[in-house]
């Protein structure tokens, strides 16, 4: 009988970071069940009821541990979401030491798995003689970036969104400094020093698990590899999100809005929605309505009430009723042709749902993946993070996407909005788009099979594991 390898997972407070790194735990134990895996979460205030709830449902070789809460008052106030996520992190790092010195003490730790905000954890790994891995969950072309950062912030004096040429980097799209994840933005901030702090840890590690395939960025892997920075060994793991996952299979006919698909043509509806932290404007909202309006398309829309913060809902959640900043008589209006979600929709099942042909969305890696697997193109409406250097690599790289284009305050009107709609529901460009994201769609299913490239990259790495464990 094999021996039970233990490894250590810990992913950033906030649902959105939870889930990439439990599915990653739950395929890891599903391929490998000699893996017993602990999740240690760190949390700001009590945990959601979407964590709590979610983490019923997972395999028994996988335990949850939540750390005592910090405190939001011993937190700034106003600030820019990731440095409250770093520095509960940061707060949160006895309580981590102590839950991995309570399991070491058990068995030994083969390798400890930290999300990118959780770095300074890793830092334990020797003192347990254990590997230390970042579980990266989006692209490869984003870890190209972070990785290049240390370099570009030397030889840079000027803010990024200045620079007149795009950043290339070897086997990734060309990228202005405007799509910058958003960190960047201003090179005088805290966000920023914490950006690059983390971009450096980078190095340190043993390797980095990657929440992408190799058929969808085969250049910009092999590009990491041939760089060599440091000793990292690269991992493309996904795509892992929640379809397929034991959490999603069975939601049925009980949500309305998988009803109401049911009698939409195939390929007629549009889905819009920001993910799980995305918030717009009352103006903005309004903009979007009298644009879906306009289209004159189905739609089903995820609505959430308004913030002049485009990530006000990231880590904390309001109980206003988001249908109330809706234009009025915008629901009478449209009763035939959209159906309205107030703050949150079964995503997977609506995007696997056939009357689907596109998804209007804020282009957070979740959000595409899930899209992709689902083989629904995109118009891409970036916010926050990441999210307009995944745009770019939709829409430039992968052309798969339309992008809506504004500057960082800019509204976006209701006449651009419905042209773009109509252009991915309707016209010879969003079929072309469609076309090329079915094959995406084969590919992504190909890389999870037994013999798929995901599949065996993990088994790699569980090879690894096995041997530094002692088998």
């Amino acid at each position: 009988m094999a021996k039970t390898i233990h490894i250590a997972v810990i992913p950033s407070p906030g649902f959105s970071h939870l889930v990439p790194i439990v599915e990653f735990s739950k395929r890891l134990v599903t391929n490998h069940p000699n893996f017993h895996v602990t999740c240690i979460i760190p949390s700001l205030g009590s945990p959601p009821d979407s964590s709590k709830s979610y983490l019923e449902k997972i395999p028994p070789n996988i335990n949850s541990i939540f750390l005592p809460p910090i405190n939001k008052q011993d937190l700034p106030q106003g600030v820019y979401p990731a440095i409250l996520i770093q520095q509960t992190v940061t707060l949160s790092l006895p309580s981590i030491h102590q839950a991995l010195k309570s399991l070491s003490s058990k068995a030994p730790l083969v390798a400890i798995i930290a999300d990118s905000f959780a770095f300074e954890a890793l830092d334990f790994a020797k003192e347990f003689n254990s590997l230390s891995y970042f579980y990266f969950p989006t692209s490869a072309n984003v870890l190209s970036f972070i990785l290049h950062l240390p370099k570009l912030d030397e030889e840079v004096s000027c803010e990024f969104k200045d620079l007149q040429e795009p950043i290339k980097l070897q086997g990734c799209v060309p990228i202005n400094g405007i799509d910058l994840p958003t960190p960047t933005k201003d090179r005088s901030s805290e966000a920023y020093r914490m950006f690059l702090q983390r971009a450096k840890s980078f190095y340190f590690v043993d390797g980095i698990l990657i929440n992408s395939f190799y058929e969808l960025e085969s250049s910009a892997v092999e590009a990491l590899k041939q760089k060599g920075y440091g000793n990292i060994s690269y991992f493309p793991v996904g795509p892992i999100t929640q379809i397929g996952s034991s959490n999603n299979d069975v939601v049925g006919d009980e949500h309305e809005c998988l009803k109401w698909l049911k009698n939409q043509p195939q390929n007629s509806v549009l889905y819009v929605s920001f993910g799980s932290g995305g918030t717009l404007s009352q103006r903005q909202i309004n903009e979007i309505a009298f644009g879906l309006e306009l289209s004159g398309q189905r739609f089903i829309w995820v609505v959430r009430a308004p913030s002049d913060s485009v990530n006000a809902a990231y880590l904390e959640s309001t109980n206003e009723d988001p249908l109330k900043f809706l234009p009025e008589g915008f629901q009478e209006r449209t009763k035939e042709k959209g159906f309205i979600l107030p703050s949150w929709a079964p995503q997977v099942e609506i995007l696997k749902h056939s009357s689907v042909g596109g998804f209007l969305s804020h282009c957070g890696w979740n959000s595409v993946l899930e899209s992709m697997q689902e083989g629904v193109p995109i118009v891409a409406w970036p916010l926050f993070a990441e999210q307009a250097m995944n745009a770019v690599m939709l829409c430039d790289g992968l052309k798969v996407a339309i992008r809506l284009k504004f500057e960082d305050d800019e509204i976006v009107e209701k006449d651009k909005t419905a042209n773009v709609i109509k252009c991915l529901m309707e016209g010879e460009e969003g079929k072309t788009m469609r076309d090329r994201m079915k094959s995406l769609k084969d590919y992504a299913v190909n890389a999870v099979k037994d013999e798929g490239s995901s599949i065996q990259n993990l088994s790699q790495l569980a090879s690894q594991w096995e041997s530094f464990g002692g088998i």
